[in-house]
């Protein structure tokens, strides 16, 4: 026999629904202001709790900053995962890529797009610091997915001219997306998924 009370959903507690409305106010205030200029009153204000529940859920500032570090990626993957499933072979992967970074860039951001939020918090953190480690392996699993779609796309190419064709691609999405969150539109990002296109059909 089912135990009701095991088989009910159980209620998401408070310290949960804290953490996630200090890990959305962050998110806000890191990317519209940047991780130094934030502080943590600031976040707890704009989060609507206690100093101590920021605490309570994350050890200290730079935990914090991994967390949405962290959260930023997977919120990426969410895009690039949708993007994919409309893709209807390798070559639509490769710019469903493209068009999740775009999709990123057309977010509702309280002062408008300023480029990739995991490079502008790199920026501000200093070398070795755990949370450039997540922006690097982020940038990473992006060329590691170009790859893989390439990989399908080109079978008899040779490995190391895949590898390099997908960091070719990287480098061209990066740069784009420098541009763009210069000019604070997608306009930059739209262009180099077209070249990248363009690059694909001559392949």
């Amino acid at each position: 026999m089912t135990d009701p009370e095991a088989a009910a959903p159980k209620p998401r507690g408070r310290r949960g629904a804290a953490r996630e409305r200090l890990l959305a106010a962050a998110a806000r205030r890191f990317y519209a202001d940047g991780v130094s200029a934030t502080g943590i009153d600031t976040i707890t204000a704009e989060a609507g709790v206690a100093k101590m529940s920021l605490y309570n859920n994350f050890s200290s500032k730079a935990d914090l900053v991994r967390a949405y570090l962290d959260a930023r990626h997977e919120e990426w993957l969410d895009l690039y995962a949708r993007r994919l499933a409309a893709a209807p072979d390798a070559r639509g992967g490769v710019l469903a890529v493209f068009d999740a970074y775009a999709d990123h860039a057309n977010f509702a951001y309280e002062h408008g797009f300023r480029g990739c939020g995991l490079l502008n918090a790199a920026a501000e953190l200093p070398a070795g610091d755990e949370g450039r480690a997540v922006v690097r392996r982020h940038k990473e699993e992006v060329e590691a997915l170009l790859a893989g779609h390439l990989t399908e796309l080109l079978p008899d190419h040779p490995a190391e001219q895949t590898r390099a064709t997908a960091e070719h691609l990287s480098f061209l999405l990066e740069g784009a997306m420098a541009r763009a969150g210069l000019e604070g539109a997608d306009t930059r990002l739209q262009h180099a998924r077209k070249m990248a296109a363009d690059i694909l059909d001559r392949l």
